[in-house]
């Protein structure tokens, strides 16, 4: 038997994702490519991986046993092709971080700066929390930066969760603005991050504890445009404090909430990876001091 890694691929984000056409949306291939070369994976394992039910497709037992198999095997391979590049036992290869908006100036760039890996090169891809797990599933990134206190998904067992500290939630004020928590904003205009955002959720959910429906006048998925409007006086705002770049003129106040910020690898994960994980953890412990 032999498996072709890149069909092992497809099917490990088959076990991620849900659907051939996510699937075939994350690896820019028509739907009917991906369902041809799962059915070829099949003729070389001799098995039945995928159940069709009508227009959808499920995994069979040996097909959840492959998929999830497949990761490790796939960073095995990766581990491999990187102790081949490398120099003197140095890391090496490209290690693909994803993070969402507001870690990246804070936690990712800081902590790439520092490394001091010549043969590593480190991509940074934004990723929304929502989003971010099950990329880092599907293979599509080495690891993640992220928070899952506002985000029902829950963590597989194959994958390792290091802490990285906490960010609280503020209420975010034009200059001289008098409020002090969520309910004294009940009739101001509200900007919101975008519909289905757990941001947006979070703001809403807080809002709606508070006795009344937010009239929200602006939605961005760019921080800085959402502080530039609070700053102009159009609006109010609820975000994380690592959003709130000081260059603005706002206001800040704590509100009685935070979120968790971690990091998170595939279990098994090759030593380029870990060095960055080490990057990141030693930076978050740097701003904590």
């Amino acid at each position: 038997m032999t498996l072709n890694p890149w069909r092992l691929r497809l099917l490990s984000q088959l076990d991620a994702l849900g659907t051939v056409r996510a699937v075939a949306q994350a690896a820019n291939l028509s739907a009917s490519s991906v369902s041809q070369q799962l059915a070829v994976l099949e003729s070389e394992t001799r098995t039945q991986l995928i159940e069709r039910t009508g227009r959808r497709v499920r995994l069979t037992s040996a097909g959840l046993i492959l998929a999830r198999r497949a990761r490790s095997i796939l960073d095995q391979m990766d581990a491999v092709e990187a102790e081949l590049r490398g120099l003197n036992d140095e890391p090496s290869g490209l290690i693909r971080l994803g993070a969402f908006q507001s870690s990246i100036h804070t936690l990712a760039v800081p902590a790439i700066q520092a490394l001091r890996h010549p043969h590593l090169d480190v991509e940074i891809v934004e990723l929304e929390p929502h989003a971010s797990m099950p990329a880092l599933l599907a293979g599509e990134v080495d690891v993640i930066i992220t928070t899952t206190d506002f985000v029902e998904l829950p963590v597989p067992g194959d994958i390792d969760v290091v802490p990285l500290g906490q960010d609280p939630i503020v209420l975010v004020t034009p200059p001289n603005h008098p409020a002090a928590d969520v309910a004294a904003c009940k009739d101001e205009p509200w900007a919101f991050d975008i519909p289905g955002s757990y941001m947006a959720k979070l703001a809403t959910r807080l809002c709606r504890q508070s006795g009344f429906e937010p009239r929200v006048v602006g939605r961005f998925s760019n921080y800085m445009l959402t502080l530039k409007h609070v700053e102009a006086g159009l609006a109010v705002a609820v975000l994380p404090a690592l959003a709130v770049d000081r260059r603005f003129d706002v206001v800040t106040r704590e509100l009685p909430m935070t979120r968790r910020i971690t990091a998170a690898v595939r279990r098994d994960s090759r030593a380029a990876i870990t060095v960055v994980l080490d990057a990141l953890h030693t930076r978050s412990q740097s701003d904590e001091r």
